[in-house]
């Protein structure tokens, strides 16, 4: 295993663009929802909410220093999100207030071994490509996004985006998140991957992306590979492609989580400072691996933010 180093000063500079909203999270082993029945949660948290936002603070949680580029509505929901975010170390600075909006909400029905999500939109899909300036990208060494299908004013802007960050020198990543609308949009993410160094869908947003039951089939249906395609396999570790088409699994770092919310972003921040680092596939994907897992042993997506010493830690114990 490669020693990770904590360091006091940013070891690198982010622009994550995304949505924003609060979490409301009922926890238990039995709280899915049926007509004409009530059911009891274990737990009930409202925390900071968003891919894009929980990657952003994993990312400052392991060093970087990250500036969040976003709207939310003039409301309470809006405030604590920006409260959140600057609690944690974020830089809010871009962060857009509307008056004409709600916040979003997203109902997160979450269990042990997986949640369900319901979500309102609300000020999600209101982020603009003018929101992103250049001189934003000149500071920066990297530029993720998180929620794909939910971004919807940003989602035929992204691919001139990272061309535009990529000409700068910056590199770029994103994940897609779940598409409400079942459409997938196949052809704008392999677009998109033509100006990505990282892209990280989960195992089941990408098998739908390319309507098939079986990784190695989307293996073979995948453009050719300018950056990595890293899958998230939950439970089961991560699976890295490249250009090769070679691809590397991972296993992941046995854990009794508490509430997986989030996980998928901690990790998605683990690939970003690792790959930051110069980490690449086997180290890449243990140190990501490490970032989920220590994740889901907090409620909330921010509950239990991965640090460089618990990296450490988890590494050494399973080596």
């Amino acid at each position: 295993m490669m020693k990770t180093k904590a360091s006091h000063t940013p070891v690198a500079s982010v622009v994550v663009v995304g949505e924003l909203n609060v979490d409301m999270i009922l926890t238990g082993e039995d709280i899915v929802p049926e007509w004409n029945r009530e059911k009891i949660a274990n737990q009930f948290e409202i925390v900071l909410g968003s891919s894009s936002a929980i990657t952003a603070c994993a990312l400052v949680s392991l060093g970087v220093e990250v500036t969040f580029v976003s709207v939310v509505g003039a409301d309470y929901f809006g405030e604590f999100c920006i409260q959140e975010l600057q609690r944690m170390g974020v830089n809010t600075d871009h962060i857009h207030i509307r008056s004409d909006i709600k916040t979003g909400v997203t109902l997160s029905f979450s269990t042990s071994s997986d949640r369900g999500l319901v979500t309102y939109p609300g000020s999600i899909p209101c982020v603009t490509p003018d929101m992103v300036t250049e001189s934003l990208l000149r500071e920066a060494d990297h530029l993720h996004f998180g929620s794909y299908y939910l971004q919807d004013q940003m989602r035929e802007h992204w691919s001139t985006l990272f061309a535009q960050a990529q000409q700068l020198g910056v590199s770029t990543s994103f994940d897609t998140g779940w598409d409400i609308r079942n459409l997938w949009d196949r052809s704008g993410i392999e677009q998109l991957l033509t100006t990505t160094n990282l892209f990280i869908p989960s195992e089941e947003e990408i098998l739908h992306i390319y309507n098939t039951s079986h990784m190695e089939e989307v293996i073979t249906k995948l453009p050719d590979l300018v950056g990595d395609v890293i899958v998230k396999l939950g439970s089961q570790g991560s699976l890295l492609v490249d250009a090769t088409k070679q691809p590397l699994t991972i296993r992941s770092y046995p854990v009794t989580p508490i509430d997986t919310t989030g996980a998928g972003d901690c990790f998605n921040a683990g690939i970003i400072y690792g790959y930051l680092q110069g980490y690449r596939r086997a180290t890449l994907l243990e140190f990501a691996n490490a970032c989920g897992a220590l994740s889901t042993q907090g409620v909330g997506g921010t509950g239990a933010l991965p640090t460089l010493q618990q990296i450490d830690h988890i590494q050494m114990s399973h080596s």
